[in-house]
């Protein structure tokens, strides 16, 4: 037992040092089969022509690949570490787009609330969203899990190493931070889970015809938000705890 959790605990530090130096590193395991299946039944709800899709972040914490990677997002996060806000991404003929370089800058919440530092306010597929301080978003992990191989022609995320750190990049200076950082091709085989620091700056290529590229995107956060603003995922959680059992 010691011997184990002097494996995680060196694991968790490999992890906590690559995404405060380079803001990304790959998760040391795998998600099974079973795992995985649990996600792409998520992916029946996309139609043909839809490339990405919101989803109720709540729904992830019962999945089998959240679960498996729980503790290591708790290592980072403290013990509440949960999703704040979930994405399925499926690239394939039909549904095929290039990303250009970006940082996410939104969180979804449950109610307007004005609080200094949150906003502008937007509404992305009927969820409500507000950009905060970057200060909240540096506390955030953001996760991808893999449901194809991913290799070079077929559209990894590629990051700018230590972009994290910069705060806001201003529109007009992304490309010369880019040139400056250099990118990573963040490659993967199914099942693999990358780990993001979630300022940090990113982008995609279109796929190459014939091949597909699913990936459920969660943003974990490990607090509560400031001045009565909700997580919607949190007052999603509160009103399924409050729905009546059916047994």
């Amino acid at each position: 037992m010691v011997q184990y959790a002097a494996v995680v605990d060196r694991r968790a530090a490999g992890m906590r040092a690559a995404l405060a130096d380079a803001g990304f590193g790959l998760w040391p395991g795998r998600i099974d089969a079973a795992g995985l299946a649990g996600i792409e039944r998520l992916f029946a709800r996309l139609t043909i022509d839809r490339p990405g899709l919101r989803i109720d972040p709540a729904i992830c914490d019962d999945l089998a690949a959240f679960r498996a990677i729980r503790p290591a997002l708790r290592d980072l996060l403290g013990p509440r570490a949960r999703p704040v806000r979930a994405l399925l991404f499926d690239k394939r003929d039909g549904a095929n787009w290039a990303l250009g370089w970006h940082q996410d800058r939104t969180i979804e919440v449950a109610e307007r609330i004005d609080v200094p530092g949150y906003g502008p306010w937007t509404v992305k597929q009927g969820r409500l969203h507000a950009a905060p301080p970057i200060a909240l978003l540096a506390t955030m992990v953001t996760v991808r899990i893999h449901l194809d191989p991913v290799g070079t022609d077929n559209a990894p995320l590629c990051v700018a190493p230590g972009s994290h750190r910069l705060g806001y990049v201003a529109e007009d200076a992304i490309d010369g931070v880019v040139e400056r950082c250099g990118q990573a091709a963040c490659l993967a085989d199914a099942g693999c889970v990358w780990f993001y620091a979630t300022p940090i700056l990113h982008g995609s290529a279109r796929a190459a015809t014939g091949s597909r590229r699913r990936v459920l995107q969660m943003d974990i956060a490990g607090c509560d938000l400031p001045g009565g603003l909700r997580w919607a995922a949190d007052a999603q959680r509160t009103a399924l705890e409050g729905e009546p059992s059916l047994a």
